[in-house]
C-alpha cells in the first residue's frame, strides 16, 4: 500500500466542478484555493465582489455574487454555476447576543444563511446531480457548536445543529441517488469571523483549556478534512457530522 503521505493528489478533483459558498474568506476560501490545486474547476460565491475578485486573479475560478439570505438571489446564483459536480455550503455569519437580549431580526438572519441558504443551494445542485445520473458530493460547513451551548451564540448553535439536522435527511434522501451528505464540524478556526467572538486573551485562553492539543484550527486543515469528504476515499461515509476539533469534544 502506498503510504498516504506520498499520494499524488494534484489531479485528485480533475474534471469535477466545485462550488464553494463564502468562498471569500476564511474557510471557504481555503477551501477554493486546495480544490483548485487539486484539479478541480472553482465557482465561488461570496457576497463581496472584492473578495471574488482577488481569488478570480489567484486562481481562475467563476464568481458570482450573491446575499444567500436573499433567496430568489441564492437560487438565481446556484442555478447560473450548474452543472456542479460537488458542493461545499460554507457561507455562514455569527450575530452575538445573549439569549435575553437577542432579536428576532439577528436570529432570521442567521438561520436564512447558515440554513435556509444550504438548503436552497443544495436542493438546486442535487436536482442537477439526479437529473444527470452522475451522483456526487456535498459537504454542509458546520461546527462543534451544533453540540455545545456558548454564552452568547443562541443564534448560531441553533443554526448550526440545525444544519447538522438537514445533513442527516439529505445524506439518506440523496443517498439513494449516489450523492453523499457530510457535515465538517471544526471547533475555532482562525478566520476573521472568528476573531469577533474569540479575539479576547482572556476568553480564547478559556477555550483553549479545552482543547487537549491545545491549539486552534487552522482553515486549511478544515480544508483538508473537506476536500477528504468530497473525495473518493470517503465513498461510504454518509450522513456524518466530522469533528474537526483537537479532542474538545472527547472531554
Amino acid at each position: 500500500m502506498i503510504p498516504a503521505s506520498v499520494v499524488d493528489r494534484s489531479k485528485e478533483f480533475s474534471g469535477k466542478r466545485v462550488l464553494v459558498t463564502g468562498a471569500g474568506k476564511g474557510i471557504g476560501r481555503a477551501t477554493a484555493l486546495l480544490l483548485a490545486a487539486r484539479g478541480a474547476s472553482v465557482v465561488a460565491l461570496s457576497r463581496s465582489p472584492d473578495d471574488l475578485r482577488s481569488l478570480e486573479r489567484e486562481i481562475g475560478c467563476e464568481t458570482h455574487a450573491v446575499e444567500l439570505a436573499d433567496v430568489a438571489a441564492a437560487r438565481a446564483a446556484a442555478l447560473a454555476a450548474q452543472p456542479i459536480d460537488l458542493l461545499v455550503n460554507n457561507a455562514g455569519i455569527a450575530r452575538l447576543q445573549p439569549f435575553l437580549d437577542l432579536d428576532v431580526e439577528a436570529f432570521d438572519e442567521t438561520m436564512a444563511v447558515n440554513v435556509r441558504a444550504a438548503m436552497v443551494v443544495g436542493q438546486i445542485c442535487a436536482r442537477s446531480m439526479i437529473e444527470r445520473g452522475t451522483g456526487g458530493a456535498i459537504v454542509n460547513v458546520s461546527s462543534i457548536s451544533a453540540q455545545i451551548g456558548f454564552p452568547l451564540h443562541a443564534a448560531y448553535c441553533a443554526s448550526k445543529a440545525a444544519l447538522d439536522a438537514l445533513t442527516r435527511v439529505m445524506a439518506v434522501e440523496l443517498g439513494e441517488h449516489g450523492i453523499r451528505v457530510n457535515t465538517v464540524n471544526p471547533t475555532v478556526t482562525l478566520t476573521p469571523m472568528a476573531q469577533k467572538a474569540w479575539g479576547d486573551p482572556g476568553k480564547a485562553a478559556q477555550m483553549l483549556s479545552r482543547i487537549p492539543l491545545n491549539r486552534f484550527v487552522e482553515p486549511g486543515e478544515v480544508a483538508q478534512t473537506i476536500a477528504y469528504l468530497l473525495g473518493a476515499e470517503s465513498h461510504m461515509i454518509n450522513g456524518v457530522s466530522l469533528a474537526v476539533d483537537g479532542g474538545f469534544l472527547a472531554r
